[in-house]
């Protein structure tokens, strides 16, 4: 009976450790993406610029902003283990690129959102 509470009171104390964790531990420089969130920042400007503009529809911009998520959940889990490594970094330079060459190609297909003005 002494045994199972102490292994009682040995798993309440692991669990209150594990929760007292801070969820987001400080950055180090091995996990700092300086240049990823800058770019996020700018392409997530462009798409609420070409919504406002009306160059890009719902459907696109629905589309853009997923591939954004999608980037920023490759990046929590490349910090997830406290390095991102090079291959991470390339992986993300990559997805990167590709959401700017999107984000350009669905400005300038010459589809706009209905309800918005004519540019002249």
């Amino acid at each position: 009976m002494i045994l199972k509470t102490q292994l009682f009171l040995l798993l309440i104390a692991c669990s209150a450790t594990a929760l007292a964790q801070d969820p987001n531990p400080p950055q180090t420089p091995a996990t700092k993406t300086p240049v990823v969130k800058e770019r996020q920042m700018n392409q997530k400007a462009r798409i609420r610029q070409g919504v406002k503009s009306g160059e890009l529809t719902k459907g696109e911009a629905r589309h853009l902003r997923g591939e954004q998520k999608t980037i920023q959940a490759e990046k929590q889990m490349a910090k997830a283990d406290g390095k991102v490594t090079p291959a991470e970094r390339a992986k993300l330079r990559r997805d990167q690129n590709k959401a700017s060459k999107d984000i350009y190609r669905l400005k300038h297909n010459n589809r706009e959102r209905s309800g918005t003005p004519d540019k002249k």
